[in-house]
């Protein structure tokens, strides 16, 4: 029998080598919390994403450092990081190698299975159905003003990326083209639109990928806010005295954000573009018309509210989300609840709890200079949790999501899917809005709700 022979630490080790399929250098590895100790977590493997599996901390080598990975087919896919991979032999020509049992390392290292449940998909058709009434608007800041642009609009949010093809001779309006999802995206200025004072790009400016008729464009604006969600009867019509058919015409509303937060200039999306730089993309050939409407883009996609704890990357699905706000200086304690429990907080009359989700995930608090709060509706219950940043709005392809491995801990439920963005090596975890809570939170919760005490006086 021909086994592969390998090093962890100082040990020698085999196993047989009908069962590996691919031996990789260490790749990226998005950590999984509440995963089993020996999983490192799951990696990006052309596509296919698999579990990774450290060899070391099985064996009693955990000091022993990692640097190949052994793909073996062990009812699925499964990476085994190894120190070193050494040679491909006839079992009766090697000495002093103890062979490995692939399915009992495997089964050692990820002890439960479980019964895989639904992606969430429920959550988000019942949190919908109960926001009939409301509107969700994504807030962003222009020049220290600030403005919004209904969610339903927009495609995606996402970071201004190094590749901009910049426009020669173009006005302040046009910045130039982008690469997106494999066509080329027209990136406008949206403060020059607006005739506000154009700012640099820096770390803080975001790009919003809206839809504009058929056409998808890109907005460049200085930072996005928040994400919020609104009652009908706090949006009004702009006052006819500020209607003079010059910018102003792009504002179709404004909202009241309540509590002493201000006002919201709600921008108008199909009156955004100037008749000229409309008339540009209504004449584009047929080429680049494919390129500008996103054609290849007609793929079924889900979009994800990405968000990070220390280094590590995780979405929720849009639709589960009510709102992102500003953690407020003091939350309200909360007696006798978990400690990963921060406190309670009021969102627009209604007090909710705010858990730390760095906390729960890895035991320690989020380190952020400026937390936001991702107000997630679960049912009938609602809930705060407490992230470092949020980062974008991304639109997923169904290609590009994946079933999560199965990770074997009862916590590991909360990540069912991983999605895999922009050819980028790292993953990201998609947590299921009905697992995020665990059974002692969920308790908690309707423990509250039942006493009345989710209901501001």
């Amino acid at each position: 029998m021909q086994i592969l022979t390998f090093t962890v630490g100082e040990r020698r080790l085999g196993l047989p080598a009908a069962q590996v399929r691919e031996i990789l250098s260490m790749p990226r590895i998005s950590r999984v919390p509440h995963a089993p100790d020996a999983l490192l977590g799951v990696a990006n493997m052309r596509g296919t994403v698999i579990a990774v599996i450290c060899v070391g901390r099985l064996i009693g080598q955990e000091e022993s450092e990692s640097q190949r990975v052994i793909v073996v087919d062990a009812d699925g896919l499964v990476g085994l990081a190894v120190t070193s991979v050494a040679q491909l032999a006839d079992q009766s020509a090697v000495h002093d190698v103890s062979l490995l049992d692939v399915a009992e390392l495997v089964a050692q290292a990820v002890p439960k299975k479980r019964q895989r449940e639904s992606s969430g998909r429920v959550i988000a058709l019942a949190s919908r159905a109960a926001r009939q009434d409301t509107l969700a608007l994504v807030a962003f800041t222009i020049s220290d003003q600030a403005f919004a642009l209904p969610l339903s609009n927009i495609d995606k949010i996402m970071r201004v990326p190094d590749d901009i093809a910049r426009m020669p001779h173009a006005d302040d309006v046009v910045i130039g083209t982008m690469p997106l999802q494999g066509n080329l995206l027209p990136l406008l200025s949206l403060a020059a639109l607006l005739a506000l004072p154009i700012r640099p790009a820096d770390h803080h400016a975001r790009i919003l990928v809206v839809r504009i008729g058929t056409h998808r464009v890109g907005l460049l604006v200085d930072a996005m806010q928040s994400v919020v969600r609104v009652a009908e009867t706090d949006i009004d019509s702009v006052p006819q005295v500020l209607n003079r058919g010059g910018a102003e015409a792009r504002i179709q509303a404004i909202c009241r954000l309540g509590e002493g937060k201000g006002l919201l200039s709600v921008l108008a999306t199909d009156q955004l573009l100037r008749e000229d730089i409309m008339a540009r993309l209504l004449q584009g050939d047929g080429k680049e018309q494919g390129n500008m409407t996103g054609g290849a883009a007609s793929e079924r996609c889900e979009r994800f509210l990405l968000f990070r704890i220390g280094d590590d990357s995780f979405g929720l699905p849009l639709d589960a989300v009510d709102e992102v706000v500003p953690l407020p200086p003091r939350l309200t304690p909360l007696p006798k609840a978990p400690d990963f429990v921060q406190g309670v907080m009021n969102v627009r009359g209604q007090v909710i709890p705010v858990i730390d989700q760095a906390r729960r995930f890895n035991g320690t608090a989020v380190g952020s200079a400026k937390p936001r709060v991702i107000v997630v509706r679960i049912g009938a219950l609602t809930a705060g949790f407490i992230v470092d940043a949020v980062s974008e709005i991304a639109q997923v392809p169904e290609s590009a999501l994946h079933e999560a491995p199965d990770l074997g801990a009862e916590g590991t439920r909360v990540f069912e899917r991983v999605a895999t963005l922009g050819g980028r090596d790292d993953l990201v975890l998609i947590v299921n809005p009905r697992e995020l809570l665990d059974r002692a939170a969920q308790d908690l919760l309707t423990r509250l709700s039942k006493k009345g005490v989710t209901k501001a006086p």
